[in-house]
């Protein structure tokens, strides 16, 4: 028993003698989220119909700034009563802005515009939801590709989708197939 008694007291003598380093000890609360959640499902509903469904690896929200963050997200927009996907994409990570609507996405983003007949891929894209302008910044590369066989590769895209406006900023190429048959 003695034996066992001189074993436990250098152990917990060595315990209360760590220290942990916890980084810097200056952090705000405003820098901390307000609510964390991990493998979230979202669907958005009006009038019993669904608008929208995300799903998100992490969510965290920012109620002071207004600002959520996820990551590794999938997400599908409804048209037509919440039948028929309209949008379908996978961003690796975002931020969205709760009042504006604007969102920032980032890390390998894949946009499936159903109604348009465009899947956009590139690095990162920013939507602004007023004015309804997506860009892509100056120097980041964007494939756009439409089950015809048109494809467009360039850097610094942007686009006002309200008036149905694309362009380019940096350098192109591309092949266009007009097609007017309707289905």
């Amino acid at each position: 028993m003695k034996n066992k008694i001189l074993v436990y007291i250098p152990a917990i003598l060595l315990f209360w003698s760590c220290t942990f380093n916890y980084g810097d000890t200056d952090v705000s609360a405003e820098n901390l989220p307000d609510l964390v959640m991990e493998n979230v499902e979202y669907v958005r509903v009006r009038a019993a119909d669904p608008l929208a469904k995300l799903q998100a690896e992490r969510f965290e929200r920012y109620d002071k700034q207004n600002v959520v963050k996820m990551q590794n997200i999938t997400f599908e927009q409804y048209g037509e009563h919440g039948e028929k996907i309209n949008v379908y994409g996978r961003v690796g990570s975002a931020e969205v802005n709760i009042e504006s609507g604007d969102i920032f996405m980032d890390k390998n983003v894949s946009l499936d515009v159903k109604t348009e007949d465009i899947l956009i891929d590139t690095y990162q894209l920013e939507w602004k939801d007023e004015p309804r302008f997506l860009s892509s910044g100056e120097n980041n590369k964007v494939n756009i590709y439409r089950e015809n066989g048109t494809r467009f590769s360039g850097t610094g895209l942007q686009a006002n989708t309200r008036l149905r406006e694309w362009e380019f900023l940096g350098g192109f190429n591309g092949v266009y197939i007009y097609d007017n048959q309707k289905e």
